[in-house]
């Protein structure tokens, strides 16, 4: 059940992403709204990049909970922490984010990815 909390809430993340690369003036609530409205073309290649990172975390935490593709997790076991450490990372930055509509919308997020990929952790462990 944690890895689909995860995968769902990485999915609304990934589709924030997509977002932001495609245009979307959100760049109030990303990078500490050092860009208010749409984000230049850098930080469009960014946000793919960011999108793909977070698809690729939400494989792993899928995979560790044998949803998908289980033999990865297997043949490596510490990639079930990455997931872990990115949420924990990213919960700290969102927190530190000079905008509040960043830390509004995100922080709550970040909590809900790092409990679900903890509990995955730990019991994939």
């Amino acid at each position: 059940m944690a890895a689909l909390v995860f995968g769902i809430a990485a999915a609304g993340v990934i589709g924030f992403q997509v977002a932001l690369a495609l245009g979307a003036p959100w760049g109030a609530y990303a990078m500490g709204g050092a860009f208010p409205e749409r984000f230049p073309p850098a930080l469009r290649v960014a946000a793919v990049v960011q999108a793909a990172a977070i698809a690729l975390l939400a494989l792993i935490a899928l995979s560790a909970a044998g949803l998908a593709l289980p033999s990865v997790v297997q043949e490596l076991p510490w990639l079930v922490w990455l997931p872990v450490a990115f949420s924990a990372v990213s919960l700290g930055l969102n927190a530190a984010s000079r905008s509040a509509g960043e830390r509004r919308i995100w922080v709550p997020v970040a909590l809900v990815l790092l409990a679900s990929t903890l509990a995955v952790a730990l019991t994939a462990g």
